[in-house]
């Protein structure tokens, strides 16, 4: 396997001053993340359109988060979501649980046999091959969590009563509704009362801003949350497009262009405590070149790269390296530590199918430390 590292790793711990989360005794949950969770239709290797077979598993950007720090490094999460009451939602409730992720959040709406009041969203993925790129098709409109509104969850008891170190969302579900818009912004500011470390993956995605004001509509709703958020999740245009719509993705080869935007965007919004990137340079659909960036109190880090980088299923690789820096950051490990941890978890989580990390914390570890020679184990 041809993949290099070429940038220090930063093994050792260092102080996190900039990020106090709440201690573990005094929460029920290590993360809470607030997002649709659809049945995701994998094919394998055939096209969508020839399938006679599909393997179903559980995704969504937030609740990915939720589930790789359970499943992976063993934290507390839960999910704060909505699905009709029929099998299918009951299914994805299923694949949730053997994900280890909490599900009494989940706020069931009632079926009225057809699906014309609610349904659960579904999507179906082809992973792509070579010069052929991945495909996904979304089936997700009028689904439960859509119409959610603010009110109908009481964030302020979750974030007193039960507790929450961290509380995860994105751009994804702000996007599905103008309600859906209200509750990440009702359950940030609840978070904001009660001490809660808030993240936010810009995410953006135009089917779902298609018909709201495209990506001139997506930056407006960005920039208002912004002054909320303590950690900010992103690609290279997502985070642009924090400063502008017409913001363009920098060539982030090298660590200066990234700080430079960074600095930009923490001008703009000095309560950012930590912004984070991946960086991916597709070779074919299956091979791509993988890293990340970070920047906090002023400083950019650059993690380990991946020249050439195997991929199964890119899918849930940015959110994997979320959840592995979200470990670092709650286990007071440092910004460069927290940041090869993100990239390893990601880089693995792209080895086996489905959104979810299949990975643990040993194999993170082994990567992190430069061993990846491919050898059965």
């Amino acid at each position: 396997m041809a993949n290099q590292h070429t940038s220090p790793t930063g093994h050792q711990p260092q102080s996190t001053a900039v990020l106090t989360p709440r201690t573990p005794d005094t929460c029920r949950w290590d993360l809470l993340s607030l997002g649709e969770v659809m049945l995701r239709f994998d094919p394998g290797e055939q096209r969508i359109v020839g399938a006679r077979n599909f393997n179903v598993w559980e995704g969504g950007g937030e609740y990915n988060v939720a589930r790789g720090l359970r499943r992976c490094f063993g934290l507390r999460t839960s999910i704060a979501t909505a699905l009709v009451d029929n099998p299918v939602g009951r299914l994805v409730e299923d694949l949730i649980l053997q994900g280890g992720v909490d599900t009494s959040l989940i706020r069931w709406c009632d079926f009225d046999g057809v699906g014309r009041s609610s349904r659960n969203g579904i999507y179906f993925l082809e992973r792509g091959f070579g010069v052929r790129p991945g495909l996904g098709m979304m089936d997700r409109g009028h689904t439960a969590i859509a119409q959610l509104k603010p009110g109908q969850i009481d964030w302020d008891a979750i974030f007193s009563n039960h507790g929450v170190r961290w509380f995860h969302t994105g751009g994804i579900m702000a996007a599905l509704s103008e309600d859906a818009t209200e509750v990440v912004r009702e359950a940030i500011l609840a978070a904001k009362r009660h001490g809660t470390l808030i993240s936010f993956d810009c995410n953006y995605r135009p089917s779902l801003w298609k018909a709201r004001g495209g990506r001139q509509r997506s930056v407006e709703v960005n920039r208002s949350i912004m002054p909320m958020v303590d950690v900010l999740f992103g690609h290279e245009g997502d985070l642009a497009s924090t400063l502008s719509a017409a913001a363009h993705a920098p060539a982030w080869h090298t660590l200066h262009t990234f700080r430079s935007m960074a600095e930009r965007v923490t001008a703009d919004f000095p309560n950012l405590h930590v912004i984070a990137t991946t960086v991916r340079r597709p070779h074919s659909a299956n091979r791509n070149a993988w890293s990340a960036f970070a920047y906090a109190v002023g400083t950019a880090h650059e993690g380990l790269h991946f020249d050439d980088l195997d991929i199964l299923d890119r899918v849930g690789g940015g959110d994997s390296f979320a959840s592995g820096l979200i470990y670092g950051l709650l286990q007071d490990k440092g910004i460069p530590w927290s940041l090869n941890c993100g990239i390893a978890h990601g880089a693995l989580a792209m080895t086996t199918p489905g959104d979810a990390s299949m990975s643990t914390l040993p194999e993170v570890e082994r990567l992190m430390s430069g061993s990846h020679s491919g050898t059965i184990r």
